[in-house]
């Protein structure tokens, strides 16, 4: 063929040709009845690549016929074209026929290779019986898993294989063989990295549920310490541990969380930001009612005080409920210190949210409508850094907020060091450059800085995230009336915190209403002195300690007293 010259590659663009019909591609729309004819002839095809055996197993009956149940299988995981599923047929004792199905890539095949199949390959003395029987007896024989249980619900053994497990079935035999097979990639137990501390456990929760109820059980060492397990999810079917001591909390929490798990019907619940959104008393608050942590030491003191613990599988963090504003201030570390520094530690949280929320708000209304509380000397010098600013005061801090609100984003977006340098260097580069620029004057330049380390001094990261949101309410109440604006604001944010619950328990009790506290609210007592538990959760076991838990020091005061009393003795018999 002859090759095309250059000139005639040109002219062919420009030249005119005919348009030739383009097939589009588009997403059809299925009716129910052409799901139904396609969901016959799945099963139809499936039918007849296996056998023409009538069917008789499906959601809630097992057959007796092995072939009948692996065609059930088949079904069930969109078999031969979902290449994930594996089932292996092979012959117990040389004559009872059976299978083991699982999920490539979920099981360990160590253990399936060594523990289940060449056990029961190179087993042969399987005695005559009933097959129920057999199946027991290979149950307690010859596999050699450490953990396998009889199952009698189709539902159960399909999400036992979602999750990792094998089972097995003998030809003959009324109900199955979960084995636990679980292999797939964790990662370890790791520091924490939002939650960091100076003093104290230095181990956080990862994506595997086991690993994370087993990190608490390390810490609470108690018979009574419960773990429940609830499927949510209609496609994603995620298993949530519930975690309570019983004999402390109130049963009616349990009940009522159990409720609302059960009570989700949703595709997709992925996480436990998603399920908190899904069971939280109030949707439409910017501040969290219920607490997220991914620190097992927190989890194990909100259980020991009476609250609920509920761990996604494949999260790193653990939801308690109910909880209080109160307890969002707290940290582990106050309990790792003594009282009089967990105490100032603490009133510096809570002044760095009083910061955070309040602080450019309160400049706008002192610049913009109070100049006289300002003394003389100090205004001189706001009104000398204005004044080649050309843009008000409320416009001013609207720039410099979104400036940094951009550049926090930008720094978490940006991975590892390159974000934080991002961070401080864009911080200061801007901030420089506007003020050279008389775009912000100065002062600002301060006022937002220290607003922005009140809000990273917020411990917990929902609740920063609801302060920086509150915070742009101050600013346009301030703008608006200045300091009436930021009041009318501050009584609607009290207002909608006293109308919020969590679980039933009012989000600002121990405060208002008032109850009895565990003498651990702001000013912290010392641990020796902290003999109840809160009261707002009705716990079964209010008290937590005896009033005296220092059973040495009384001990130490009588033998102090029985020695002067003998010191006495003497002098007289002198």
């Amino acid at each position: 063929m002859q090759k095309k010259s250059s000139i005639h590659n040109l002219f062919s663009l420009i030249s005119y040709k005919e348009k030739k019909e383009i097939n589009d591609f588009y997403i059809p729309e299925i009716n129910e009845e052409d799901k139904h004819v396609q969901n016959n002839s799945k099963q139809s095809s499936i039918k007849s690549e296996t056998t023409n055996l009538s069917v008789d197993a499906d959601d809630n009956n097992i057959s007796t016929i092995m072939q009948a149940n692996i065609e059930y299988l088949f079904k069930k995981f969109n078999y031969p074209v979902n290449k994930d599923f594996v089932m292996r047929e092979f012959l117990v004792a040389g004559k009872y026929k059976a299978f083991i199905a699982y999920i490539d890539g979920m099981v360990d095949r160590v253990t399936i290779n060594n523990f289940i199949l060449r056990p029961l390959l190179n087993f042969t003395n399987l005695p005559d019986m009933g097959n129920d029987s057999q199946l027991d007896f290979l149950l307690k024989n010859v596999l050699e898993t450490n953990q396998a249980e009889k199952v009698t619900k189709p539902a159960d053994i399909v999400y036992g294989i979602l999750s990792g497990n094998t089972c097995l079935y003998v030809d003959g035999c009324s109900y199955y063989l979960s084995c636990e097979t679980k292999g797939f990639e964790k990662r370890g137990v790791e520091t924490p990295q939002t939650e960091g501390l100076v003093r104290g456990p230095q181990e956080a929760f990862n994506e595997n549920l086991r690993t994370n109820v087993t990190l608490i059980r390390r810490l609470i060492k108690d018979t009574n310490l419960t773990t429940e397990f609830v499927k949510v999810g209609k496609r994603t079917n995620v298993q949530c541990a519930v975690v309570y001591i019983n004999g402390i909390i109130n049963p009616a929490i349990v009940q009522e969380v159990k409720r609302r798990l059960t009570g989700i019907s949703a595709d997709l619940v992925m996480g436990d930001g998603m399920l908190e959104q899904f069971i939280e008393d109030s949707s439409y608050t910017v501040v969290p009612t219920i607490l997220s942590t991914e620190r097992p030491d927190r989890t194990a003191s909100h259980l020991l005080e009476g609250r609920i613990a509920i761990i996604v599988d494949g999260t790193p963090f653990a939801l308690i409920a109910p909880v209080t504003l109160h307890s969002f201030m707290h940290t582990p570390e106050e309990t790792f210190f003594k009282w009089p520094v967990g105490s100032l530690i603490r009133l510096i949280r809570i002044f760095a949210v009083f910061v955070a929320a309040l602080l450019p708000a309160l400049y706008i209304g002192m610049v913009g409508y109070h100049t006289e509380m300002i003394p003389t000397d100090l205004m001189i010098a706001i009104i000398s850094a204005k004044e080649n600013v050309p843009f008000p005061t409320v416009l001013e801090v609207l720039l410099m907020e979104l400036s940094f609100e951009l550049i926090r984003e930008a720094g978490v977006r940006i991975p590892g060091l390159i974000g934080n340098t991002l961070g401080i260097i864009g911080a200061l580069i801007l901030g420089q450059a506007a003020v050279q620029a008389n775009i912000v004057s100065p002062v600002l330049i301060i006022i937002v800085a220290v607003t922005g380390l009140g809000n990273f001094a917020i411990p917990n990261f929902s609740v920063a995230f609801a302060v920086r949101i509150i915070r742009f309410a101050f600013i346009f109440g301030a703008a608006l009336l200045g300091f009436y604006g930021i009041g009318l604001v501050l009584v609607a944010v009290i207002a909608l915190l006293s109308n919020m619950k969590s679980f039933g328990v009012p989000f600002l009790s121990i405060t208002a209403p008032k109850t009895s506290t565990s003498g651990d609210l702001i000013f912290k007592k010392p641990v020796w002195k902290q003999e109840k538990r809160p009261d707002n959760i009705n716990p079964l076991d209010v008290r937590r300690q005896p009033n005296i838990s220092r059973k040495w020091a009384q001990e130490d005061a009588e033998s102090e007293e029985r020695k002067n009393i003998d010191d006495g003795r003497r002098d007289e018999d002198a």
